[in-house]
């Protein structure tokens, strides 16, 4: 049996590759753009450390190894987390209080991680660099202050606990905490304006990391529990990436491994938060009535003294799951829950709800009455909140267009439809992100019953081969049906 660890593999076949085309590590470094990485290889071959894959892509090419030394850093960085996820786990005779959680499994007992990013297609390097250069370039006041260093430090090769400035073993302070957390937000920031596609692979080393500090770290009591948080807080936005990416699997033990930590860091509205996004991924990938008992126990775990914008978010996730089970009538009843709850806000949110405002609310109503075929309400709130919507955010925007020319085609405005289809294909063009890519095919399905239409038919034309070259079936049209319509 090969005794080898996957980090062990990887550093293995990378020293081979390097020694067979007569490379230094330092003249390895420089081709692959990191005149200063040489101890980066160095550790990496010595099974020491595990580079970004950034870094492993270049070195890669570099050595011309057509995804061999890829493929092995993934399987490395699979394990590096499912090893650090399983120190998060309770012991197996611990009963864990589920509180509704019995659709989601234990995180002992989740299935191996495929890939830690980058399975699903990547961006287009120009298009990703496009993306990046808008940060850099004045986004800053939009993003709340984030700036282009806080970013490009997501990116950066090398290990995460080094740029945070301790090494494992040692005793770390809540200012250690506190540089984790503005991490945590930086790339809550970044995924406003960049897709999974671009995001997945940082997410997933700075998650790793996360828990490898709070497992190999001393510290005291209160940081421990701050230190929690923050893997929990970064559990949900790396889980949210990866769902956004198309990795379902790995969005899912990702939630889980922040639930584990939000609970032990007995934090309620994180365990909410991290809760109803689970829920939001299964009603969308057609586990329905899991994802409203997930839903309702995410909002019985936050509790009525929860921050007014949390539990408006959750009973906006609510109506969501309810809606995707075609039971509208719960759906309203949640989102008037939502609007009341968010009346009572006293500004004591937590960072990560940053996000939740009346018009977020806004765009969940348009899309909840787009879903049951009621157009009259949903395209007045969509064009409101789409005539105020931040336009850097590409995704989010392509994502409510959508909805608009699904609400446009129901009223039997078919030339308007059109029109924003084709918006809503050209935003997603260059945004790798599973969502918009699943909308556009959604749209395309519901614009076929008006080929006859010259704009439908010239956008057909242009942009049918997304659908596979196949006419969609009727039972395509959505994730939602005409049994809305009977409310």
């Amino acid at each position: 049996m090969d005794a080898l660890s996957p980090l062990d593999r990887l550093g293995a076949e990378l020293r081979r590759r390097r020694m067979d085309a007569g490379l230094t590590q330092d003249r390895l470094a420089v081709l692959a753009g990191y005149p200063k990485g040489r101890t980066i290889i160095s550790k990496c071959e010595r099974g020491r450390e595990l580079p970004s894959e950034r870094f492993i892509e270049r070195i890669d090419a570099v050595l011309e190894a057509d995804g061999a030394i890829i493929k092995l850093y993934r399987q490395a960085e699979a394990a590096r987390l499912r090893h650090a996820a399983d120190d998060l786990a309770p012991p197996e005779d611990t009963e864990v209080p589920q509180s509704g959680l019995a659709t989601v499994p234990r995180l002992d007992r989740t299935p191996d991680l495929q890939a830690l990013s980058g399975e699903c297609a990547p961006a287009a390097k120009e298009d990703t660099a496009d993306r990046r250069q808008l940060l850099q370039g004045g986004l800053t006041a939009s993003l709340g202050g984030m700036s282009a260093a806080s970013f490009e430090s997501l990116t950066e090769a090398g290990d995460s606990l080094g740029l945070l400035g301790v090494r494992p073993g040692c005793r770390i302070d809540a200012e250690i905490v506190d540089i984790l957390a503005g991490r945590v937000h930086a790339l809550r920031l970044a995924d406003d304006v960049l897709a999974g596609g671009d995001l997945i692979g940082p997410a997933f080393r700075e998650l790793a990391s996360a828990v490898q500090l709070c497992r190999e770290s001393r510290y005291a009591q209160d940081v421990g529990q701050a230190l929690l948080t923050q893997v929990g807080e970064l559990a949900q936005i790396a889980g949210w990436i990866a769902s956004d990416a198309g990795r379902h699997d790995q969005a899912e033990h990702a939630y889980t491994v922040g639930i584990s930590a939000a609970r032990q860091a007995n934090d309620g509205p994180l365990v909410a938060h991290l809760m109803s996004s689970l829920a939001y991924q299964l009603a969308n990938t057609g586990r329905r009535r899991e994802s409203i008992d997930l839903a309702q126990a995410a909002i019985k775990d936050a509790g009525r003294k929860a921050p007014a914008r949390t539990r408006a978010l959750f009973f906006d996730r609510l109506a969501w799951t309810y809606t995707q089970a075609s039971e509208p009538q719960p759906a309203i009843r949640a989102l008037g829950a939502a609007h009341d709850a968010l009346t009572d806000d006293r500004d004591d949110a937590p960072q990560w709800a940053y996000w939740v405002s009346s018009d977020e609310l806004d765009v969940m109503d348009a899309r909840v009455y787009t879903e049951m075929h009621r157009p009259l309400r949903a395209v007045p709130l969509l064009n409101d909140a789409l005539g105020r919507y931040n336009s850097t955010h590409t995704r989010e925007v392509a994502l409510y267009r959508s909805w608009l020319a699904i609400a446009l085609a129901d009223a039997n405005e078919p030339e308007q439809a059109a029109v924003e289809a084709r918006r809503v294909l050209t935003l997603s063009a260059g945004v790798p992100s599973n969502r918009t890519a699943d909308r556009s095919r959604v749209v395309l399905r519901r614009l076929h019953d008006f080929g006859g239409v010259p704009e439908v038919s010239e956008l057909l034309e242009d942009y049918g081969h997304l659908l596979g070259g196949r006419r969609p079936n009727v039972n395509e049209r959505g994730p939602t049906d005409a049994r809305l319509m009977s409310d």
